[in-house]
């Protein structure tokens, strides 16, 4: 009885990494995205839980929780956040 017990104990060990190897690859992919040549951050446009990456109050792409968000960003092609009424190439922050 004792070796199934441990058995289910390692198993959901490995379980538990390879779930945090995934994760953050994913969060290294996206994070990137952000880097690539001719992209920028365009903060408080982003339709609810359509933002490219974390916030400051939410952890991964997807999560913001309301239209225009301060903290949150989608990546657009250089020069066009600036068209965009409300666009803003830094997050704002509320007084």
């Amino acid at each position: 009885m004792e070796k199934k017990k441990m058995d289910k104990i390692i198993k959901s060990a490995i379980t538990g990494v390879l779930s945090l190897t995934a994760a953050g690859a994913l969060m290294a992919s996206t994070q990137a995205m952000a880097a690539e040549k001719g992209q920028e951050k365009c903060y408080g446009i982003a339709k609810a839980g359509m933002n490219d990456c974390n916030t400051a109050t939410s952890s991964c792409a997807g999560t913001s929780k309301t239209d225009g968000q301060a903290d949150a960003y989608v990546l657009l092609p250089e020069g066009v956040c600036k068209k965009i009424v409300g666009g803003s190439l830094e997050a704002k922050t509320k007084s």
